[in-house]
C-alpha cells in the first residue's frame, strides 16, 4: 500500500510540476515543462514519503 500512495504521490506531482509552465506561456511540451514535471514528481516522492513516515 505504501508504495502504491508514493507513485501516486509522484503522479500528481509530476502532473502538477508540468503543468505550471503553462500558467506562464510555456508549450506543455516544452522543455521547460519537462523539468518543472520532473522537480514536481521528486518533491511529490519527498512529500508523500514524509507524510507517511
Amino acid at each position: 500500500m505504501e508504495k502504491k500512495t508514493i507513485y501516486l504521490g509522484m503522479i500528481i506531482g509530476g502532473v502538477a510540476g508540468g503543468y505550471v509552465p503553462v500558467l506562464w506561456g510555456a508549450g506543455l511540451f516544452s522543455l521547460s515543462s519537462i523539468l518543472c514535471g520532473a522537480l514536481g514528481a521528486i518533491l511529490g516522492i519527498w512529500l508523500t514519503f514524509k507524510f507517511l513516515t
